[in-house]
């Protein structure tokens, strides 16, 4: 078997509203044979994946996938199935799967959900080899699969500390992003509502207090000078400071680094000048500068402070091992190395015991050596500090904190001005206030670790993470989210998301706007190109001062990678039209509509849906797929199934008034049980063109629906239409009209049939009793049918065509243009000439015409037209083609 690609959809898409693994299979020669052609599948499978007897399948019961292979299923079938439970295996729950045919024999789409990318995409290439194997005889070695996953799982996952807090916001509903690659950046919501962290140091972590925090000798003063109580020390500069020091204070006494975290370099209960030596060597290998402080001898303790509070304190002990009689004290502290809780830094609960030079030390001053055998019961330890990240070990003893020392612990964070901190205090007990006992504070810590609160080697867990979130987002109604309106549709889906953004900005909203052209924040390109798919989602949704987001969402995007987002507010579906079709094996019409559908599956229970009830696809499979309230626009509003929509106080967006079959002199109205609202009249609609363009209509109506549902009142709306002009700035590309010495020129962005289709009356209208003389082309991504018949359509649009060809995509150079001249030719009535690029088939136009023409110019370049057309004279024309 061949995997021909792979892919992970990252949000709702084509196969499933949640996280997929795509893959494109080649199954050669096992398309002929079935797994019941294969001895023993069935019991090879179970032996392999015992889990795997819990897939249902579509048989509905446990053991249902294992039915499906006894009786008869392909080697992609199996391979989805396998995949889903190669990911069980390490952890990752996971239960969807599809698997498809395609148009081409023996090519299945296999498609299944993942929790994690890496591992998804792993996981896939696993199986392929697993069920290969199986189904040529062969075995394969699960414990290396298992151990080659879990790397590659290792080297992705989130660390315990960043992981308590985001599974914290996802049980609260708030979307969260990994802003760089294998890192644990996190952002949690969107846009002027999102919260950044990195483990667990936030947006609102003082950058001072975290000064303060990293230098040990200014956190003792600060701490000393409020009366909280610290051990005496000194900060040296040279050894010889560093025994003066020691000896002033008096041994025992504790080395370490100034600036420090995770205890290291930390010697403790130093009694002589030769132990001080080892010590102060160990700190200055860490910093320049070392601090010697007295020994307070007590217990480890860590108190961890979220946004002013206590949430959790933790006794530790200092990595150790416990003697049986039998062992060596090597063999003990492998024994302990061997607990699956421990790993290496902090990917675990624990962490992995290493044996370096405080560890010798420590094992010499008992006396002992690696080979000692360590009597019954007794304790060795094995580091000076008690932090877990050196393999130390946590019990929970956040209910037996004194009131003041809670008091004293949630001070020492509004001293130090850390949103979180973690304490570190050695003392006899924490049942009594500090100044009862022998305690001090040893150091404070900025972005302390979690794991020991998380899952204590003794106690029961706290939700620290819950803590942090709690902090982030205080209001629990909040779930980080700003309203999302995404547009799909054929055609107009960037006339319609310009508009709607419009209409937004326009009553004062912060907007972020996505789609065919440049990507927008506050009305600033940011950047230009297309950008209708989930990366330009994912740019406009980071952005820290955008409220309302409005995306453009084309299908190449849906299919290559999903939406850029888990849910939106509005989903806009505006026509199913050809175009594109044989890409990413989307065929028919209803394949397409399918995948556009997926854009009003998405929205929230409690948004909306807005469809064009004038395509019966979309009314189709639009409301089938449909989720929220169901809000249609439509130039026919008589139909029965418009009258019970509206009679059931469904809102309708429609047109009322005009005269005869044009929309000039007509309005634009809001229809709810027995309620018309005036909305806009059409001719005050710039964008409309006094009714000669009903595709912008249609258009405007879909973005009054769309911001009505997002909280615009009717008034927004009427200013916004009133205020939204077809021209380069506002909308580049889309119907804009320029007038230059008598002639009209009308650019476009039109590149299909149904597009042209309905500009056609805005193109009649226009033209006057002039020529219509046009430059147009389209990409070679297209069938050869759709090619002629776009050449057939603007023949019947235009006297003078020049084709031009801007993108062959996988066509040789002049194909598309070739095609479409054909097309053009076999409908006659229009002269025709070929010229490839298009600033010259522009010229060639611009040139050609003669005052009183219409040149419609659909091209790319709008610039390059609007300063071609300025200052030239059109008295004189160039000869014309033909």
């Amino acid at each position: 078997m061949q995997i021909l690609e792979q892919r992970a959809l990252r949000g709702p898409n084509y196969y499933n509203r949640y996280l997929t693994i795509f893959m494109r299979l080649d199954i050669g020669a096992l398309e002929t044979r079935p797994s019941d052609q294969v001895p023993g599948m069935v019991d090879r499978l179970q032996q392999l994946m015992p889990g795997i007897v819990e897939h249902r399948c579509s048989v509905g019961e446990r053991g249902g996938f294992l039915q499906r292979v006894a009786y008869g299923t392909y080697a992609g079938h199996i391979t989805e199935h396998v995949a889903i439970e190669l990911q069980n295996m390490i952890g990752f729950s996971v239960g969807y799967g599809k698997t498809v045919d395609s148009y081409d024999p023996g090519i299945y789409n296999v498609c299944y959900r993942y929790r994690d990318e890496a591992c998804g995409l792993a996981a896939g290439r696993e199986a392929v080899d697993i069920v290969d194997r199986l189904f040529n005889g062969g075995d394969a070695d699960m414990d290396a699969v298992i151990a080659r996953l879990k790397v590659v799982r290792d080297a992705h996952m989130l660390g315990p500390s960043t992981a308590a807090i985001v599974d914290a916001a996802k049980a609260r509903g708030i979307p969260w992003y990994r802003l760089t690659d294998d890192t644990s950046y996190i952002q949690l919501g969107h846009g002027a509502r999102q919260q950044r962290l990195q483990a667990t140091v936030t947006w609102k972590t003082s950058i001072l207090g975290h000064g303060i925090a990293d230098d040990k000798d200014w956190t003792k003063q600060i701490l000393g000078d409020a009366g909280i109580p610290v051990p005496a020390g000194r900060v040296c500069h040279t050894w010889e400071e560093a025994v003066l020091a020691a000896e002033a204070i008096g041994y025992p006494v504790v080395t370490k680094p100034l600036v420090g975290n995770h205890g290291r370099g930390v010697s403790t209960d130093m009694t002589d000048e030769a132990e001080l030596r080892v010590g102060y060597e160990a700190a200055l290998a860490r910093h320049e500068t070392v601090v010697v402080e007295r020994f307070i001898r007590g217990d480890d303790y860590r108190l961890l402070v979220i946004d002013g509070k206590l949430v959790a304190a933790a006794r530790r002990r200092p990595a150790h091992v416990t003697g049986d009689g039998r062992s060596t004290l090597k063999q003990l502290i492998d024994s302990e190395n061997s607990d699956p809780r421990r790993g290496i830094g902090h990917e675990n609960l624990l962490t992995q015991i290493d044996i370096d030079r405080q560890t010798e030390r420590l094992i010499a001053q008992a006396g002992l050596s690696l080979d000692s055998t360590i009597p019954e019961g007794e304790v060795v330890w094995l580091k000076p500090t008690a932090n877990i990240s050196t393999g130390g070990t946590a019990t929970d003893v956040t209910d037996d904190v004194h009131p003041e020392v809670k008091y004293a612990a949630e001070r020492i964070g509004r001293l130090i001005g850390l949103d979180i901190i973690g304490i570190d205090l050695l003392a006899e007990t924490l049942t009594r206030p500090l100044d009862e006992q022998s305690a001090g504070v040893v150091e404070v810590n900025a972005g302390p670790g979690f794991r020991m609160h998380l899952s204590p080697t003794h106690g029961k867990g706290r939700a620290v993470g819950e803590a942090v979130t709690d902090m982030l987002f205080p209001d629990p109604a909040d779930d980080g989210r700003i309203p999302i309106a995404a547009i799909t549709g054929t055609n107009g889906k960037t006339t319609t998301t310009r508009l709607l953004a419009h209409l937004l900005r326009q009553s004062g909203r912060q907007v972020g706007m996505a789609c065919t052209g440049t990507i927008e924040i506050d009305n600033h390109v940011i950047m230009r190109g297309d950008y209708s798919g989930p990366m330009a989602a994912q740019i406009v949704l980071r952005e820290p001062t955008v409220d309302h987001a409005v995306l453009e969402v084309a299908r190449g995007g849906i299919m290559r990678r999903g939406l850029g987002f888990d849910t939106c507010d509005v989903g806009v579906l505006l026509n199913i039209a050809s175009d594109h079709l044989g890409e990413y094996d989307i065929h028919t019409l209803d394949e397409l509509a399918r995948c556009k559908t997926v854009v009003v599956d998405a929205v929230k229970p409690d948004g909306t849906s807005v469809l064009n009830a004038d395509d019966p696809r979309v009314m189709d499979q639009g409301t089938y797929w449909a989720s929220g309230r169901i809000v249609y626009f439509s130039m026919r509003p008589e139909t029965e199934a418009l009258r019970a929509h509206v009679a059931d106080h469904g809102i309708l967006f429609t047109v009322a008034g005009g005269s005869g079959s044009s929309l000039a002199g007509g309005r634009i109205v809001m229809r709810q049980g027995q309620v018309e609202a005036d909305v806009v009249a059409i001719d005050d609609m710039p964008i409309a063109f006094e009714g000669h363009a009903p595709f912008n209509v249609q258009n405007a109506m879909a973005a009054a629906a769309a911001g009505f549902a997002l909280g615009l009142t009717l008034g927004d709306i009427k200013m916004g239409l009133q205020s939204f002009f077809p021209t380069p700035g506002m909308l580049p590309g889309r119907t804009n009209l320029i007038e230059a010495d008598g002639v009209r020129c009308l650019i476009d962005y039109g590149h299909n049939v149904p597009a042209l289709t309905a500009l056609e009356p805005l193109v009649t209208g226009l033209s006057g009793g002039g020529r219509r003389i046009g430059v147009a082309s389209a990409p070679g991504n297209r069938r050869n049918d759709d090619l002629m018949a776009l050449g057939a359509q603007i023949a019947r649009m235009l006297d003078h065509l020049y084709i031009c060809e801007s993108d062959p995509r996988g066509r040789k150079i002049g194909e598309a243009a070739d095609l479409i001249r054909r097309g053009a030719e076999a409908e006659g009535g229009c002269t025709v000439e070929i010229v490839m690029a298009e600033n010259a088939a522009v010229e060639k136009a611009i040139d050609a015409a003669v005052q009183g023409d219409l040149l419609l110019l659909l091209v790319d370049d709008i610039d390059g037209v609007v300063q071609r057309l300025k200052g030239r004279s059109f008295s004189r024309p160039a000869p014309l083609a033909g």
